[in-house]
């Protein structure tokens, strides 16, 4: 949600936004290993009623979402690589992350097969196959890792996280009016 709710604010404040995908799960192993002490307790109130409340927020944005799916927690590791792949070409980056969270969040496609990402790159107009060769190479795997430790060392410890002017962390959909609110004021 943080995702497409941040891009009207972006395009009202005049803000440049540059995206950098990252590994939440290499995040929380490095400093939020509560994460997963609390999704081994699927009776734990908070945790049974996130979904939910993920639910009413998504109906709220007008975001269609049918989560989670069998594939929750979903391994981000390809999926990340093929944004990785694209990092030095933001808008096709970005067309290719909103489809991708489409077919995650919305068609409960599984992010870890191969061809569900090269179809998803493929409806982007992108070559799949070649992004899906890219994911291969070093060069990406160690943009991927670079950016995990560059989010863990700036404060990160979950997603969204959220910078503003490079060192003004803020995490979660729930911080975007406070994100607004120190873009407007420059």
């Amino acid at each position: 949600m943080a995702f497409k709710n941040i891009q009207p604010i972006i395009r009202e404040s005049g803000a440049t936004i540059v995206w950098k995908p990252f590994l939440v799960g290499g995040v929380f192993n490095a400093v939020n290993h509560d994460v997963y002490r609390w999704r081994e307790n699927p009776d734990d109130r908070k945790y049974r009623h996130s979904f939910t409340w993920l639910q009413e927020w998504a109906k709220l944005y007008g975001i269609s979402m049918n989560f989670p799916c069998e594939h929750h927690p979903v391994k981000s590791v390809l999926a990340m690589r093929f944004c990785c792949a694209l990092q030095d070409h933001q808008e096709q980056l970005l067309s290719f992350a909103t489809r991708a969270f489409e077919a995650y969040f919305t068609d409960q496609k599984n992010l870890d097969e191969p061809e569900v990402m090269v179809a998803i790159a493929d409806a982007c107009g992108l070559n799949g196959s070649e992004l899906l060769e890219k994911t291969r190479d070093q060069v990406i795997k160690d943009c991927l890792r670079l950016n995990t430790e560059d989010a863990i060392a700036r404060g990160a410890f979950g997603s969204p996280t959220i910078f503003v002017d490079k060192d003004r962390l803020y995490f979660g959909g729930d911080q975007l009016p406070i994100i607004r609110q120190a873009l407007m004021e420059g």
